[in-house]
């Protein structure tokens, strides 16, 4: 699952103690694993071997450059959704060619630097985009050569039974066209010169936990494929997207293998590219949140156990009411946890709000949650934080954003300082 362990009752990052990290760098700060990002990568890889497969390893989730960097040394193409993105891999040396684009609003101006950098394939989430990215590119073609490839983001109307919030593949949804209208914006434009309609794209959403939903969405798109070419349009690649399940408890999500074992089989010998986005699949397990208690209080008949870390930090919980296990950085024998899970209460643990200083009620991490005794100064990890956690914060009550760390077998570096308040005002001057 990842490589944060305890070792002699006390938490390691891949070879090195989080309590060291936390003693040089401060907290609150997240710790990346380096060998847990790869070997997702490598087992997402493996499992598609037999398929024309470009991975695209979304951005949004976990977007540090030098994360970037060593992810496109190991292959990976990049799923995008804005110029800042682009900018990112970019300067992080990802290949342009395997970088897909994605999001409903894109600006003329995203635009025009994608075209810029020619990427892999837009994205496209609407007629009115397609008609945008149409025109922008007879303003700015440079060559014949540099034809623009396009993917049309089609809503499946599945449900991957997550998060209303991160459910995006039902027909009342932002993103993207119906099934039913997809011929019709082939019709249109799947026979213009200037951009090449040659792919449909789908995303169910995110942290789904069964590999139904994919199976159904890529049996839809297939029947759809061989209606469109049997229209005449030639279709190289299907872009299944992402959301793929991360462990946030141990053991529920579905390996790379598992979905591979479902998807490949539908996809053998139809002739198609498979492009696959997946963020958190990779990035989640690679990182904890390391933050230290500041005070323990009561209220009513409740504990609140008060850290240094907020919602600003981590915003996962209260966005989502998501679940992320925490447990103390260093703990007596008995405490050592076997799995991770939200109903681990072992002997002597008590049950604990665990909140933040920021001024919300809505600044908590868990609440009523097992916990070992802690106190003043003791530390904390937050597990399961790659993913859409310091790529989701703010400088929210003026709060400077944590510290990034990337673990490396036995050694550790810092890839983003922690932010300080002259970096707070200094774009206001």
């Amino acid at each position: 699952m990842d490589y944060f362990n305890y070792k002699n009752n006390k938490l390691f990052a891949e070879d090195v103690e989080v309590e060291k990290v936390a003693a040089e760098v401060g907290t609150p700060v997240y710790i990346y694993s380096k060998a847990t990002f790869e070997e997702h990568l490598q087992k997402i890889q493996e499992a598609y071997s037999e398929l024309d497969t470009t991975i695209c390893y979304s951005v949004k989730a976990c977007g540090n450059i030098n994360i970037l960097k060593f992810m496109a040394g190991r292959g990976s193409g990049f799923d995008i959704v804005s110029g800042g993105e682009l900018y990112r891999v970019l300067q992080a040396g990802g290949n342009p060619s395997k970088i897909v684009y994605a999001g409903v609003g894109k600006t003329d101006t995203e635009i025009v630097e994608a075209l810029n950098a020619d990427i892999g394939y837009f994205n496209i989430e609407s007629e009115a985009e397609l008609d945008n990215l149409i025109r922008l590119t007879k303003q700015h073609r440079r060559a014949a050569s540099k034809q623009p490839k396009a993917a049309l983001r089609v809503n499946p109307d599945v449900d991957p039974r997550t998060h209303t919030y991160t459910t995006t593949g039902k027909k009342e949804t932002k993103f993207g066209v119906d099934i039913e209208r997809a011929r019709r914006v082939f019709a249109d434009y799947g026979r213009e010169s200037s951009v090449k309609l040659c792919a449909i794209h789908i995303h169910l959403g995110s942290a789904g936990h069964t590999v139904e939903p994919y199976v159904e969405a890529i049996e839809k798109i297939l029947a759809l494929i061989e209606q469109l070419r049997g229209d005449g349009f030639t279709i190289e690649a299907v872009d299944v997207g992402g959301g793929y399940g991360a462990d946030y408890i141990t053991g529920t999500a579905p390996t790379a293998a598992d979905y591979a074992a479902a998807i490949v089989p539908l996809l053998r010998g139809k002739n198609l590219k498979l492009i696959l986005e997946p963020g958190a699949s990779i990035a989640a397990n690679a990182a904890i949140l390391a933050t230290q208690v500041l005070y323990s209080k009561a209220g009513g008949r409740k504990k609140f156990v008060i850290v240094d870390a907020g919602m600003n930090d981590l915003i996962r919980p209260p966005l989502y009411d998501a679940f992320h296990f925490i447990w103390p950085v260093k703990v007596s024998e008995k405490f050592v946890p076997q799995q991770r899970d939200k109903d681990l209460q072992l002997v002597g643990t008590e049950v604990v709000d665990i909140v933040g200083p920021i001024c919300e009620s809505a600044d908590f991490f868990a609440r009523d949650r097992a916990l070992p005794p802690v106190k003043r100064g003791d530390l904390l990890s937050i597990f399961t934080a790659g993913a859409y956690g310091f790529s989701m914060s703010s400088n929210y009550n003026a709060r400077g954003r944590a510290a990034e760390v990337l673990v490396d077998g036995e050694k550790f570096s810092v890839i983003r300082k922690r932010e300080t308040y002259e970096d707070l005002t200094a774009l206001e001057k």
